[in-house]
């Protein structure tokens, strides 16, 4: 199965909010970025966590713009955010 996304692509993140554990960060949820290159493919961190087995996905480097995270800032937060819970950015 071939990545969804490439370097330089934009994206938003999901906004879930799961009664479990979630690798998407709660002020980074429904938040633009651009993906900065592919961290290579692991089982969704979330699922391990319930004990699931699962195939492994993309993990991408996201950059986001402070000011899209916490209202302000000039600086970029970049997190590695699993393919399933990013969305193409239009």
């Amino acid at each position: 199965m071939a990545d969804l996304f490439a370097p330089g692509d934009r994206v938003r993140t999901a906004h879930v909010d799961p009664p479990h554990h979630t690798r998407v960060p709660r002020y980074a949820r429904g938040a633009p970025g651009v993906v900065v290159e592919v961290e290579g493919h692991h089982p969704l961190a979330d699922d391990r966590s319930r004990g699931l087995s699962v195939a492994p996905q993309p993990v991408y480097a996201v950059r986001f713009a402070a000011r899209d995270l916490f209202g302000e800032g000039d600086h970029s937060v970049t997190l590695a955010v699993w393919e399933t819970h990013l969305r193409a950015e239009p």
